[in-house]
């Protein structure tokens, strides 16, 4: 096991075992976390690391907690292009072998979008997911809705942004979140050996058909227009009031009194 940072690795027959290790903020999805996380992917590219699972620690309670809100920006695009989040989710498709996210406790916001950008996803009885810009008021990005809408249908990403409400591991698993729902005693040898009979094959051979998953998923057209339109209505949210009670609600503490503008 590498490291006593934010991010722990160690490497098992060619699979990595990426740890988030910031329990004390529940794996909050700050700067540094995910700055260490883009480093350790590179690592594992160098080192040709055929599958790569991604986790928190054993029985935690919270897989992560999302996007650190405390680093969240006020009058500007709170989820841009060049935000250690967004890289991050563009890293983990584009890294030539499979990532398998192993899922315990409660995955909140930005952290859903994480897990949804791995390959697969394995949950024990405790996975929950929300979705929860809305409680913030945060505007979320189109690249992060059209990967639910790829990974789990329109109508079960449209209830999962509109409700913010947890969806327990069953409803996880109906969604297509969820490849398996695995007990908490067994996740562990279940997600390893799985990484295992995937070790096994051609890396070249996933590597090609991967990336052939992303380019095809990702190839929904849309205008110049309509990308234009789409970002001027995000600015109006991160610009409005409710934005900033939303944060300003969080921070203390309190539900949020949104007007609408």
């Amino acid at each position: 096991m590498d490291g006593n940072g934010l991010i722990l690795l160690e490497i098992k027959n060619r699979i990595g075992i990426v740890t988030l290790n910031n329990p004390e903020k529940r794996n909050a999805l700050s700067k540094d976390l995910l700055n260490e996380l883009l480093s350790t992917f590179s690592e594992l590219k160098n080192l040709k690391i055929r599958v790569v699972i991604l986790r928190a620690h054993k029985d935690a309670k919270v897989w992560s907690a999302g996007h650190d809100v405390n680093e969240l920006p006020l009058g500007e695009d709170p989820i841009g292009f060049e935000n250690p989040l967004e890289e991050t989710l563009r890293c983990i498709p584009e890294y030539p072998g499979p990532v398998i996210a192993l899922v315990q406790g409660g995955v909140w916001g930005g952290a859903c979008d994480l897990a949804l950008s791995c390959d697969m996803i394995i949950g024990d009885p405790t996975s929950t997911f929300a979705m929860t810009p809305a409680k913030l008021g945060v505007p979320y990005n189109a690249t992060g809705i059209l990967n639910f809408i790829n990974r789990i249908g329109l109508s079960e990403a449209k209830e999962m942004f509109y409700t913010g409400a947890p969806v327990d591991a069953d409803t996880a698993l109906h969604f297509g979140v969820l490849n398996h729902i695995i007990p908490s005693e067994e996740i562990e040898n279940f997600t390893f050996e799985l990484a295992e009979k995937i070790a096994l094959n051609s890396p070249l051979s996933i590597a090609v058909i991967k990336e052939q998953f992303r380019i095809l998923t990702g190839s929904v057209p849309i205008t110049p227009e309509a990308f234009e339109r789409i970002e001027a209505l995000r600015k109006r949210v991160y610009c409005s009031g409710d934005y900033k009670e939303g944060l300003k609600a969080f921070k203390e503490k309190r539900k949020p009194e949104f007007k609408g503008e």
